[in-house]
């Protein structure tokens, strides 16, 4: 099965960016399998990139290149979201 691909951006000095990251990886960690690759780009070294994925305020995710939350989901959110594009729901 391929890895479903999440990037985080986030910008400098943010602390809803910090939130968003460890909150990822807690979630991400909760599934049984490794389902997911996920990374953090910063928005102001990455900032034609960012445009390109309509990033407009961090954080935000992105989830197989689209922009799923353009704002700090709450870890249930971003749970049911990621269950819901998993074949069988696999939590």
């Amino acid at each position: 099965m391929k890895k479903v691909s999440i990037i985080v951006f986030s910008s400098p000095g943010c602390s809803k960016c910090k939130q968003a990251r460890k909150m990822l990886q807690n979630v991400v960690e909760g599934f049984e399998e490794n389902y997911f690759s996920w990374k953090e780009v910063n928005v102001l070294n990455e900032l034609d990139y960012s445009v390109k994925m309509g990033i407009v305020s961090t954080p935000a995710i992105v989830v197989d290149n689209k922009l799923v939350f353009n704002k700090l989901p709450s870890p249930a959110e971003l749970k049911a979201y990621l269950n819901k594009i998993l074949p069988n729901g696999n939590s």
